[in-house]
């Protein structure tokens, strides 16, 4: 393992380079990460931000469980559709903000780091499709899911909750 120093923005910063194919030293500390300190009312803007966004996924009925079925099933195009659509939007919206090098609303440069492909993110996304097929919910709607009612959906928050911690609890003693 090498360590580099290197100034930015007037501080100097020590950043350890793992030459040993070892991808979770990344994980503990962004060195891109905002030094601006935002006032607790400033949080407000997202929580209205999250709040439209769950009408919206309501309105789509993206969270509804039929659809979901439906695409696992594959009898329906809808979530197709509203998936490739989110993809296609964030692929021309990450174009544009390499082209046009646009900053954060602070000022800061936005930065993409690019992180290697290895067995844990196969198995993870094999682990993640499983639950979603088996719960009919995606982590993201979960919330939205129990705004409109659906109660039972509790139980799944819990288990995806759960499931956090122990991937939290056992996370260094798994496979590279």
């Amino acid at each position: 393992m090498e360590t580099r120093s290197f100034r930015e923005t007037g501080k100097e910063l020590s950043v350890s380079t793992n030459t040993d194919f070892e991808v979770r030293s990344l994980d503990a500390v962004d060195v891109h990460e905002s030094e601006q300190t935002k006032p607790f009312l400033n949080n407000l803007k997202y929580l209205f931000a999250g709040i439209i966004f769950g009408i919206i996924l309501v309105k789509a009925e993206v969270i509804s469980w039929f659809r979901i079925q439906e695409m696992f099933r594959l009898q329906s195009f809808h979530m197709y559709g509203v998936i490739g659509s989110a993809v296609v939007t964030g692929m021309i919206s990450v174009w544009l903000i390499r082209k046009y090098k646009v900053k954060t609303i602070y000022g800061e440069p936005v930065t993409f780091v690019r992180k290697k492909l290895n067995k844990g993110n196969i198995y993870g996304g094999l682990i993640f499709g499983l639950g979603w097929a088996l719960t009919g919910a995606c982590p993201g709607p979960l919330f939205a899911q129990i705004g409109t009612g659906a109660t039972v959906i509790i139980v799944t928050l819990l288990n995806a909750i759960a499931g956090t911690w122990v991937y939290g609890k056992f996370r260094d003693r798994l496979p590279h």
